[in-house]
């Protein structure tokens, strides 16, 4: 089973590209994963880059920023192919097959808006009525 669980925050703005040909979306972005504290008390993170495709990619440019909050449910994939400068580089990535974001960005003004989060015709409830 390859399954994949991360909380973290970008270490930068998602970039969102288009495959040539097809012309899918992908964006590619670093997750800062924390650690549990070391030995000296500090806390440390893990730097996990994570590949998101298709309609993802592009809500992920479009509302993420460097610094905000997201999870990723996914795979470990990895994945080779011949440098510039010659040998065979290996890559290790998540590929993202689900995405939460936990905060919104700023890229646009409705970034920050939760569906259904209107509640200006909401009447508060006493205690006594609630039936539980």
């Amino acid at each position: 089973m390859n399954k994949v669980v991360l909380i973290g925050r970008l270490t930068k703005d998602p970039e969102l590209k288009y495959t040539p040909g097809n012309g899918t979306a992908v964006t590619t972005v670093t997750l800062a994963v924390d650690r549990r504290f070391n030995q000296e008390g500090k806390k440390e993170a893990d730097f996990i880059p994570v590949v998101i495709w298709g309609k993802s990619a592009e809500s992920t440019a479009q509302y993420m920023t460097k610094g905000l909050m997201m999870a990723v449910f996914g795979r470990i994939q990895t994945r080779s192919y011949e440098a510039k400068e010659g040998g065979k580089r290996y890559v290790t990535e998540v590929v993202a097959e689900e995405i939460k974001f936990l905060e919104w960005g700023k890229k646009n003004d409705s970034a920050g808006h939760v569906a259904g989060g209107d509640y200006e015709d909401m009447m508060p409830i006493e205690d006594g009525d609630i039936p539980f």
